[in-house]
């Protein structure tokens, strides 16, 4: 492209952190200038300086409110500021402020990273749906990680010229698969000599089920009593989790970098209630190769070896199945490690972020096509 994309993200830290970071390594690195635009809290914007991005202080909340005016407003200073060629809005607060300032006027690329609706109370769904119905007028491409994402969104109305890119790993950044780097991991963590090891890495919330996933883990305790859980993540639910959580339970914190936490592990498991598809964590673990069991989130399937996905993915909010499915793979550690090796195979073949970043560049160029054709809603034709 050798031009200037500015990236906007409300969330600075998690997934969405590790996806913009992975963007603006790749774009800086084939010449473009690249601007983060997003809170001075969390850890993109250290990643995103250390990638050679130049990082722009955007003041935003997650959720919407009487902040809204303030943070639209900071969006129309910071594109008036930077002048960039196209602009690519991350999750649903960027989403929103994002378009509402902009109202394409430049190219717009709107990647939702899980749809705002499925966040949203009973009450506010309804709002959240009208919104992206609406707001699907002011974004020349928007970015599904997965074809379930995507049809997820048309089911509900939102008519918009949809391109699908799913997640990448950094394959370099995974390490080596060897016996030794889960060994050496575990030493410089401090689980050294333990039984057998689950890992969730999430930030703690409603939407990635640690809730559920303790419930599934009393469950599992009581079967394989010298088996350990590591929740890895920081969040609003810790308190109420950590109240409840027995003492086979570990909680780790955020942490900037979790490759140690993936390599440590026996499994990763993620018991979510939503996703955009899968999230990132489990693709990071499946590259550093290890076996997986996530939640039948819409897309999830897409990601998986597909002979795994009967005994990797396992129904929402299901305590019973998901213990039976983490139990199954902590006490067979032969069969563990011959699924982590296919998961990593999989990964290299399909899930490489070198990848992802030439798709986006196709994004771009699309969106700067639609837009330099005075295209303004989803129901116009070039």
């Amino acid at each position: 492209m050798r031009g200037t994309i500015l990236h906007l993200a409300q969330s600075s830290e998690a997934g969405v952190a590790r996806v913009v970071t992975d963007l603006a390594a790749g774009q800086c690195a084939t010449g473009d200038h690249v601007i983060v635009a997003c809170p001075a809290a969390g850890t993109l914007p250290r990643t995103a300086a250390r990638c050679g991005a130049e990082v722009v202080r955007w003041d935003a909340v997650r959720s919407p409110g009487p902040a809204l005016a303030r943070e639209v407003a900071g969006v129309r200073r910071i594109v008036g500021t930077v002048r960039a060629d196209v602009v690519h809005l991350h999750s649903a607060k960027a989403g929103l402020a994002g378009r509402l300032a902009i109202r394409g006027r430049l190219p717009t690329v709107y990647q939702p990273h899980a749809w705002s609706f499925d966040a949203a109370s009973a009450v506010l769904r309804a709002a959240a749906v009208r919104w992206e119905r609406t707001g699907a007028r002011w974004a020349h491409q928007v970015v599904c990680v997965s074809e379930g994402e995507r049809t997820h969104g048309v089911a509900l109305g939102i008519r918009s010229r949809y391109t699908v890119v799913r997640n990448g790993v950094d394959l370099e950044w995974c390490g080596p698969p060897e016996v030794s780097a889960r060994e050496a991991a575990r030493s410089r963590l401090g689980v050294a000599g333990t039984g057998p090891l689950a890992v969730c890495v999430a930030r703690l919330c409603r939407q990635k089920g640690q809730d559920v996933l303790l419930d599934a883990w009393a469950e599992v305790e009581e079967r394989m009593p010298r088996a350990r859980l590591v929740l890895v993540g920081g969040g609003p639910e810790r308190s109420v989790l950590a109240a409840r959580a027995s003492s086979t339970v570990r909680f780790a914190g955020a942490v900037v970098d979790p490759r140690d936490w993936y390599l440590a592990a026996d499994l990763v498991v993620l018991a979510s209630r939503w996703e955009a598809g899968l999230a990132l964590a489990p693709l990071e673990a499946m590259a550093c190769s290890r076996p997986v069991v996530v939640t039948d989130v819409p897309g999830a399937r897409e990601f998986l070896p597909r002979r795994q996905v009967p005994s990797a993915v396992v129904p929402l909010e299901d305590p019973g199945a998901l213990a039976a499915a983490m139990t199954r793979l902590l006490a067979d550690p032969a069969t563990s490690r011959a699924l982590g090796e296919e998961a990593r195979a999989h990964v290299r073949r399909h899930h490489d972020v070198r990848r992802v970043v030439e798709r986006m560049y196709d994004v771009y160029d699309e969106a700067s096509r639609v837009w330099a054709a005075g295209v303004h809603g989803p129901d116009e034709h070039l």
